[in-house]
């Protein structure tokens, strides 16, 4: 067998491999000492002729989700408080790892040579001169935005790890599955007498809901109900109060009836009397004189 390797001066070359002659059986002896087996031939020894391109073997991990997880990894690890950055340091420090990144992938890079940028232009303004001028108005710390970005990401960035120690649903544990038998002879229910008188008393309580009532309109007239008394009070010398009123006369009938009992009344046309407390009181026709 043949394959390829880079020589010392990186041109490839093509020699005879160490495994056996294909068609022709290994000795045993070869099959012990052999060092591995391709195409189920025993290798004796290393190829010499084999070729492994310069970035077969490389790995690289991505090992941060974003550039304010970079930043945040570089100040949690040397200790340093998050509310006043050393910004120096971790501009160099955030800048090596930048570099890195843009040697091997440069689309990768590009977020973090903005976050980069941010860093920059932090640490210069930090550099400029205070100016004593009560014209100009005092901007503050320049790392403020970027502290509080850093706390917002932290924080969310816990709160995610603690979501992800959670027992889940196919990762942690299975759900059972039970098959089950169902028949098909319909199984009904038997009924008490209670709940039926239950579901009785609900279905009335629904009718009463939206039960209408209804409002008419009556015309009654006081005067002619002054006119009636006056019919039954002729003829006779006392009557007693309950009897002007009809056993059969609904509320609004009998309420115009007293009006008009008391309209009367009040223009001296009869005479209401009672001897004495809580003896029946008699209406009569009011005296006259001739």
């Amino acid at each position: 067998m043949t394959s390829e390797q880079a020589t010392p001066d990186g041109r490839a070359g093509s020699v005879a491999g160490g495994g056996a002659t294909p068609g022709e059986p290994a000795p045993p002896d070869a099959v012990e000492s052999a060092i591995a087996r391709l195409y189920g031939e025993p290798l004796l020894r290393l190829p010499t002729d084999l070729y492994i391109p310069p970035d077969a073997l490389e790995v690289f991990l991505d090992a941060f989700e974003g550039p304010l997880d970079l930043l945040l990894y570089l100040i949690r690890k040397q200790n340093f408080n998050i509310l006043d950055i050393p910004m120096a340091q971790v501009t160099l420090q955030y800048l090596d790892y930048v570099e890195q990144i843009r040697k091997h992938n440069l689309e990768l890079a590009a977020e973090y040579l903005l976050m980069a940028a941010m860093l920059i232009e932090i640490k210069s303004r930090m550099l400029l001169p205070k100016r004593q001028d009560d014209l100009v108005e005092d901007v503050g710390d320049p790392r403020a935005e970027l502290v509080r970005r850093l706390l917002d990401y932290e924080q969310i960035k816990l709160a995610a790890q603690q979501l992800g120690t959670l027992p889940q649903e196919g990762r942690d544990f299975l759900r059972p599955a039970l098959p089950i038998e169902q028949g098909l002879a319909p199984l009904w229910p038997d009924v008490d007498p209670h709940d039926l008188q239950r579901a009785w008393m609900d279905v009335l309580r629904r009718a009463k809901l939206t039960q209408h009532h209804r409002i008419g309109r009556e015309e009654l007239s006081v005067r002619e109900h002054m006119s009636a008394i006056l019919r039954m009070l002729q003829g006779a010398r006392f009557v007693e109060f309950s009897e002007l009123f009809g056993g059969h006369a609904g509320v609004p009938v009998v309420v115009v009836h007293f009006v008009a009992m008391l309209e009367l009344a009040k223009e001296t046309l009869i005479e209401i009397t009672q001897a004495e407390p809580f003896a029946p009181i008699y209406v009569r026709l009011a005296y006259s004189p001739a």
